[in-house]
């Protein structure tokens, strides 16, 4: 069995005003994948291409082993799919739902789902069109997970939830992966929730995936450093620095492979180094984005 859950190889999807191209993107089995970008930079059209609602024009795409879209019948037994525009039957129950779910899918979890209505607070007998956008959220979330699938894909699934109900939610994609050999793919503008779930993170812009790693090494590797020099002495510019900024005597340095020998680099050219601090996944992944768009520019 392949160790990777989701596998794209040089896709390439072209629209009229914009190109996805997909170089490399994997996700190993047993893991939460945050896939992080700005409207517009392809996370849902990548989603698309993998759950094999839209084809792409080259490429080679791989869920959990098999290849998309030819073999998507069989894929989708294995895949749950929560995204923020999928809309239920507004007229149906919750219940007529799970019951239609449970009769085309015989991995349906009956215990389970139950246990879930606890949890999201749910009443099987309400109508979609008498729940809240919170509620629904939580019923398409039970009707996937019901399903038990080793790959859960999840496109912005809390947008427009209030905290109490992101906070559900969460709490209860993280539950999914008590078992190890299930798989998130969880894409959100929300890169507070992102840190705090995922252990691997891939941003995206532009409809290109400009960084892949683990959670710890992206928090370990970003550094910001921040210098006083006279403006007379010119720094060094050394590998590993993503950016820097000068207004006078202060000099702000953003490094992205960051190495303790950057300070006694800068200390021996004349500059004062005040602090070297952490940064967030937010400030790490906007960095990531200018940094891009420079070299891209350049």
């Amino acid at each position: 069995m392949t160790t990777l859950a989701v596998q794209f190889s040089n896709v390439e999807k072209h629209y009229p005003h914009f190109k996805l191209d997909v170089g490399q993107l994997e996700l190993p089995r047993g893991h939460i994948m945050g896939f992080v970008g700005p409207n517009g930079a392809g996370k849902s059209t990548t989603m698309r291409i993998l759950m094999g609602l839209v084809h792409q024009d080259r490429g080679d795409v791989y869920v959990l082993g098999k290849p998309m879209p030819a073999a998507q019948a069989a894929v989708k037994q294995d895949v749950g799919y929560v995204s923020e525009d999928m809309r239920l039957y507004s007229r149906m129950t919750l219940a007529w739902h799970m019951n239609f779910i449970q009769s085309i899918y015989p991995g349906w979890d009956s215990s389970y789902a139950q246990a879930l209505l606890r949890r999201f607070d749910l009443k099987p007998q309400q109508k979609i069109k008498e729940l809240s956008h919170g509620q629904q959220v939580k019923a398409s979330l039970l009707l996937a997970l019901s399903r038990r699938p080793h790959l859960l894909v999840l496109d912005e699934p809390t947008a427009g939830l209030d905290p109490v109900a992101r906070h559900e939610v969460i709490a209860e994609i993280m539950e999914v992966l008590t078992n190890e050999d299930r798989t998130v793919l969880f894409s959100s503008h929300n890169t507070l929730e992102i840190e705090q779930i995922s252990d691997q993170i891939t941003f995206i812009d532009r409809g290109q995936i400009i960084d892949s790693s683990d959670k710890e090494t992206f928090l370990e590797q970003w550094r910001r450093l921040r210098l006083e020099a006279p403006p007379d002495i010119d720094l060094p510019l050394l590998p590993g620095v993503a950016h820097w900024q000068r207004n006078g005597r202060q000099v702000i340095v953003t490094a992205n492979k960051y190495d303790a020998m950057m300070t006694k680099v800068y200390q021996q050219a004349g500059a004062t180094v005040h602090g070297v601090e952490t940064m967030s996944l937010e400030e790490i992944f906007v960095a990531n984005v200018h940094k891009n768009r420079k070299e891209k520019t350049a």
